[in-house]
């Protein structure tokens, strides 16, 4: 008999051992289950974008962090349970459909292309092409005044060609392989612009060496609708949604756009409507 009810006893410890086992396995990188207990949120960012995502020695800074911190938060993650992860731009899509990452906000541009294979919650962000000049350079006031100008070309961009082919034919592309190799270029004269999303720019100005020393064209290029890529199908875009209203709402959107991109003096768009995508 006390045979019996050791065993019977033993057997209810480690049912409920696997049951905690399986709960905790199921939610441990978030997954669709929100804020029912999982102990950790993965979430891809970029590392290497000033003033957006960027990995720093004192931890992650810029505003997409901000954006998804506020994120995590309100699927019921406290910001010592989040996992980031570096999302490359080519890798995104992949990291999103092998699950590993609950959601990416890395300046991710919603488009046809990739909403056949991701699901995006947003926009969260309106931003556009643009080029970044000098602060004392006034002779570049429109896209034509890039004829004969050196424009910053990154391998791997096609925003420098996109202006050749379609804005300035005679602009001279000058290849670096970063746009953090751009920037010394562009203020000791070697190169007269770069250009890309003009978040990103913004993002690069306002780093405290180069503060005051460029400004924003404000030519408005293209629209970039920033979203936050989720796996096909997943339950998380709804409340990423709700928690995106509720940060336009109480005002943590724009002071996380001011605090990250303000010191470039980037003149934001309104806080975009979720799914009011612009072509």
């Amino acid at each position: 008999m006390k045979l019996r009810k050791v065993t019977a006893a033993s057997a209810t410890v480690f049912a409920l051992a696997l049951t905690a086992t399986a709960c905790g396995g199921d939610n441990s990188t978030g997954g669709d289950s929100g804020s029912d207990g999982g102990k950790t949120i993965t979430v891809g960012i970029k590392f290497d974008q000033p003033g957006l995502g960027q990995k720093t020695p004192q931890g992650y800074a810029g505003f997409d962090v901000d954006v998804a911190t506020y994120v995590a938060k309100k699927l019921g993650y406290n910001e010592d349970q989040i996992e980031w992860k570096e999302a490359k731009s080519a890798d995104r899509e992949t990291m999103l459909q092998r699950g590993d990452v609950d959601f990416i906000a890395a300046t991710y541009s919603i488009t046809p292309e990739r909403q056949e294979k991701v699901d995006f919650a947003g926009p969260y962000l309106l931003a556009h092409q643009d080029v970044l000049v000098r602060a004392d350079d006034n002779k570049i006031k429109s896209p034509k005044d890039l004829n004969n100008a050196k424009l910053c070309s990154v391998t791997g961009s096609t925003s420098a060609q996109n202006v050749k082919d379609k804005l300035a034919p005679k602009a001279q592309l000058q290849p670096y392989p970063t746009y953090s190799a751009c920037l010394p270029g562009l203020q000791n004269g070697a190169v007269d612009a770069l250009t890309t999303d003009d978040s990103i720019l913004a993002g690069y100005a306002a780093q405290s060496q180069f503060k005051g020393k460029f400004k924003l064209g404000g030519f408005k290029l293209t629209n970039e609708n920033y979203g936050i890529g989720v796996k096909k199908g997943s339950d998380l875009k709804a409340d990423i949604n709700k928690a995106l209203e509720t940060m336009v709402a109480d005002g943590a959107w724009q002071k996380a756009v001011d605090k990250n991109l303000g010191p470039a003096n980037y003149k934001n768009e309104p806080a975009p409507k979720i799914g009011d995508i612009k072509s």
